[in-house]
């Protein structure tokens, strides 16, 4: 059995432990900072295997150097992005697999965000850790990548199953609601979700993880195919990729 721990730091990043408590080992995600990870796990008295980086953003890796120090940890990333990862040991690339136990953690590229961009999906464990590619309700600023790559990344995510959890790495869902119900106002699923995520906001706590099922119901770059957004856009019948260029741009501005 896996148990995630979830680390809040620099105000709206999530630092994901996952332990499994049959082999006892642990994996970190995107470490923006080390000295969380390691009060945790020292309290726990858990060892450290890897670390897991989505991409190469600061925000995700400037606590490796300080975990492999000290713990001895593999630092694991997308092989593109080999000469800017700290510290970077294992490169992975689309259908890798690596295994936490005999839990199989299956590597996935989703460029978009960046370039260089992976995802975790623990299959068997219906379990996504996507970075910045997913968010609630949202997905990541194109940084390094086209629209035509995000939007494929995207589709491959939303093809797990719909109970696989989503566990991204920011708490930027209240935001992403927002601009979602802006060019979605009739989708009576995303008002629900809306008030349900003000409610955990309003007790500060975290609205992560959601699954690939409220996804489709509720995030729009999941939902190029809905005929209001379309509307909103004044696009309808256009291409699934042209309407998500359009979303992701008036997103940048909203």
């Amino acid at each position: 059995m896996l148990k995630i721990i979830q680390l809040l730091v620099l105000n709206d990043n999530y630092i994901y432990l996952i332990h499994d408590e049959i082999s006892g080992e642990t994996a970190v995600v995107d470490p923006a900072l080390a000295e969380p990870v390691i009060d945790y796990l020292a309290k726990q008295g858990w060892p450290l295997k890897y670390v897991l980086n989505t991409h190469h953003h600061l925000d995700h890796v400037e606590g490796n150097t300080a975990l492999k120090q000290r713990t001895g940890c593999t630092v694991v990333a997308g092989q593109t992005d080999a000469h800017r990862i700290p510290d970077f040991d294992i490169g992975v690339s689309e259908g890798d697999a690596l295994f936490l136990g005999q839990h199989k953690i299956k590597v996935m590229i989703t460029p978009g965000h960046t370039t260089g961009h992976v995802v975790y999906y623990f299959e068997k464990d219906d379990l996504l850790f996507c970075g910045d590619t997913l968010f609630v309700m949202g997905c990541g600023r194109l940084f390094e990548g086209t629209p035509e790559q995000m939007y494929a990344s995207l589709q491959k995510l939303k093809a797990l199953p719909a109970e696989t959890k989503v566990y991204c790495a920011h708490e930027y869902t209240q935001a992403n609601g927002k601009f979602a119900l802006s060019v979605e106002s009739d989708n009576q699923v995303l008002q629900d979700k809306l008030q349900r995520v003000a409610e955990l906001r309003r007790n500060n706590l975290s609205t992560v993880p959601s699954t690939i099922a409220e996804e489709i119901a509720t995030n729009p770059f999941f939902r190029t195919e809905s005929l209001s957004i379309q509307k909103n856009l004044d696009l309808v019948g256009a291409e699934q990729v042209d309407i998500f260029t359009a979303l992701r741009k008036r997103k940048d501005v909203f």
